[in-house]
């Protein structure tokens, strides 16, 4: 495959059709739904022809690179399934993201238009001086900025000027989907037609099964990512999709949208379902429409997970992977979730491999390692995506004899589960023994008075490398770090304890609600924080 895509290849569905299929099906129904506001099926197939018909009018076409940054939006949907009806790839950013880091996703892409929400003139205005490829700016939502609008390409464009979905192959690239960047500057993963093609039927019968047209998704984080491939699967069953009409994170408003529309599945990363089921909405009456409740990017310690479960019921659905593998590794479902901390419950596993994939924990040759030994998690199947664009370094990098390198370091126990230690990157050396920061993060949070807790290695003259701990507490709550230490004691070997503890009041996430290690080691220089290396033990 060449990363700008091409005619090798099996022709197959262009993912645009999914939305022409519901259009067909449940036309005047409504697809989706944002505070008063209804798009149906009809509406939104009508304007996402009548935006790729202008777009094609402005010169774009297959293989062109179209970037968006935009909250949450209607236009947001319509312009990514525009996109993906010319054959062009679309190139979402998360909306947190500073102007720089656009334009350095911009200038990665070699995208030639940039669609902006009218709310982010500051973005428009370093695209349009530094991003050399882009052609055109189009404004989404209200502002002042722009070449033209996203609205008004749409209005003149007349419905008979309509054309059909570009034909594609399984290669063809149809989405550059940034990496989150947690432990580096972001790189642009490849997802083609076809490989998304597997990826949404693989989500429908793995995380979501039996989701047909009466079931109902709300959308609780941004659909540059995860968010966006989720929504695929609600529009491939004709499902109608929720987005709340606030940008803020409020826990009463979604608890509110759940029973007024009767939600039946959403998708989401720990951080945001722990503030969720955490708020007294949750627990104050029951949520009977609820099935689904899919969470994924980052590890949820197994109290969090106790805490869920009790607050909200045996509904939540676990998958590992990453965007290059369109979270298409493993799986934890419902009836797999246990209160149980017996040994059939399994503590820590992330589930069970995904239909048509396969897992291998291997060493740094490239062996398989015997089950619950430890080593590189790698994976296989028609999930994985062909490379980062551009990036040939990467691509070696990541790729050995066919296997996809996660950089996640876990086991796979005799009956397949898998169980994620941490990432490699995060791994430190003390005293010439491995240290996993996550064995330790998941022992200091069964502690009641720690809410969050990230432990990083740091230099030190003695032993090579040390553990320091930071971590926030809990409201009404009070922890020194002798305190935490002396009881930590008690729960892991001793040379596995970190040499000291930092408190925060929060801890830094992305955009994504993730907690990285390197925004937790920026925090900690910026407030002169780290330990300088001594000889104390």
């Amino acid at each position: 495959m060449t990363e700008t895509g091409g005619p090798a290849g099996q022709r197959v569905m262009n993912l645009a059709t999914l939305l022409t299929q519901a259009a067909r099906r449940r036309g005047p129904h409504p697809g989706l739904i944002k505070g008063e506001q209804r798009w149906s099926w009809a509406d939104l197939e009508r304007d996402t022809g009548r935006l790729a018909a202008a777009l094609i009018g402005l010169g774009i076409g297959k293989g062109d690179r179209i970037l968006a940054h935009s909250r949450n939006g209607h236009e947001l949907v319509i312009a990514m399934f525009a996109v993906f009806r010319i054959g062009a790839i679309w190139v979402p950013t998360n909306f947190r993201l500073t102007p720089g880091e656009v334009v350095d996703q911009a200038e990665t892409a070699g995208a030639c238009v940039f669609l902006c929400d009218g709310g982010f003139p500051e973005h428009a205005a370093a695209v349009a001086e530094r991003a050399s490829t882009v052609r055109h700016i189009v404004r989404m939502c209200e502002g002042t900025f722009g070449d033209t609008t996203l609205a008004s390409l749409i209005e003149t464009c007349p419905p008979d000027a309509v054309r059909p979905a570009a034909a594609v192959t399984y290669n063809d690239p149809c989405w550059f989907f940034f990496t989150s960047g947690t432990t580096g500057k972001s790189k642009a993963a490849i997802l083609t037609h076809g490989q998304m093609a597997f990826v949404i039927t693989n989500h429908l019968a793995d995380l979501v099964p039996g989701t047909d047209s009466d079931d109902a998704s709300l959308v609780v984080a941004p659909l540059s990512h995860g968010a966006g491939v989720h929504m695929l699967n609600q529009v491939a069953r004709a499902a109608r999709t929720v987005l709340p009409d606030s940008d803020r994170f409020d826990a009463a408003l979604l608890w509110r949208l759940i029973d007024a529309h009767r939600i039946t599945n959403m998708f989401t990363v720990p951080t945001i379902l722990t503030m969720l089921s955490d708020h007294p909405d949750a627990a104050a009456r029951p949520h009977p429409s609820l099935r689904y409740v899919i969470y994924a990017g980052a590890p949820m310690y197994r109290e969090d997970q106790k805490r869920i479960l009790a607050t909200i019921g045996p509904v939540i659905v676990q998958y590992f992977g990453l965007g290059e593998v369109t979270g298409n590794i493993t799986v934890l479902p419902p009836a797999l979730h246990s209160l149980d901390d017996g040994p059939d419950a399994r503590i820590g596993t992330c589930g069970i491999e995904r239909t048509g994939m396969q897992v291998s924990v291997q060493d740094d040759r490239g062996k398989e390692v015997p089950p619950l030994e430890t080593g590189e998690i790698c994976v296989i199947g028609p999930a994985v995506f062909p490379g980062y664009f551009d990036n040939p370094k990467a691509n070696a990098e990541v790729f050995r004899d066919g296997w996809f390198r996660t950089g996640d370091v876990g086991h796979m126990d005799r009956e397949g589960f898998v169980y994620i230690t941490g990432r490699k990157s995060d791994m430190y050396i003390s005293g010439g023994s491995n240290i996993y920061p996550r064995e330790i993060e998941e022992k200091i949070l069964t502690n009641p008075a720690v809410a969050e807790v990230a432990v990083l290695g740091v230099p030190d003259a003695k032993w090579g490398e040390s553990g320091i701990a930071v971590c926030a507490l809990k409201p009404g709550t009070a922890l020194s770090e002798t305190q935490l230490l002396t009881w930590l004691e008690t729960h892991i070997s001793r040379y596995k304890l970190p040499k000291r503890v930092v408190f925060l009041d929060a801890l830094p996430k992305s955009g994504y609600g993730k907690v990285p290690k390197r925004l937790v080691r920026q925090t900690l220089e910026e407030r002169g924080l780290l330990p300088e290396p001594t000889g104390e033990t």
